[in-house]
């Protein structure tokens, strides 16, 4: 069944307003405005809508796309508020910048550090890192004892506390957060969490994670890449 089937709009247009929305950091609003220019008159409400059920949706898409080789990951936690308290997201890049995994926790401890570090080593199983790189924070260095004293990670994975390695996920993390920003704050956990899925598949493709796929599919555009994703062929 058409994942747009009993949809209001075609598939081409949700697809484009999701992808908007999680690429400018733009209100609903805006973005409600923007297509109302362009002859799509569709309320803000339905745009909401549209991002939580689409935005997962080509997370778990694109996920088979996403692996790539790398040996020395980048590992820190970044602020972000959800109904008027601080919660965070942990994020892991390599060393050129490319996203690894993501994950919005309530909490910053060893339980939260070792669900995300098993969740990014679960996902890169076939390329497993040789060395991580954390701040000063202990929890990681507890979490990856534990990891692997549980037989979940090699030994040979080292922990680095490298305060200068981790600054290009410090510029990754402001960049993130100009799209947030917009959102004025989340209202719930499970929404703040859908919505950063949107926004960071759409920075891998901003970084050229999908360049070699995008190619390989014709047209040049990521418009084509996630239309043909979901089923929408030109």
């Amino acid at each position: 069944m058409s994942e747009f089937k009993y949809r209001q709009f075609q598939g081409e247009i949700i697809l484009w307003a999701v992808r908007w929305y999680c690429n400018y950091g733009i209100s609903y609003r805006d973005l409600e405005e923007m297509l109302s220019e362009r002859g799509v008159d569709v309320d803000h409400t339905t745009l909401y809508r549209w991002v939580q059920h689409y935005a997962p949706e080509l997370e778990k898409r694109t996920l088979w796309y996403q692996n790539h080789l790398s040996f020395s990951w980048r590992v820190d936690e970044t602020y972000v508020r959800v109904k008027g308290h601080w919660k965070y997201l942990y994020r892991a890049i390599d060393k050129h910048g490319k996203t690894i995994d993501f994950l919005l926790c309530s909490r910053r401890n060893t339980a939260a550090a070792k669900r995300f570090l098993s969740k990014a080593l679960r996902r890169s199983k076939h390329y497993i890192p040789a060395r991580i790189n954390t701040d000063k924070n202990p929890a990681y260095g507890r979490a990856l004892a534990e990891l692997k004293a549980e037989g979940k990670v090699p030994e040979f994975v080292e922990l680095r506390q490298v305060k200068y390695l981790n600054n290009r996920l410090e510029s990754d993390h402001g960049k993130l957060k100009r799209l947030i920003k917009p959102t004025l704050g989340f209202q719930s956990m499970r929404t703040a969490a859908t919505t950063i899925k949107g926004f960071e598949v759409m920075r891998m493709f901003k970084k050229g994670q999908f360049d070699g796929w995008i190619r390989s599919v014709g047209g040049g555009a990521e418009v084509s890449f996630i239309n043909r994703l979901f089923g929408i062929h030109a």
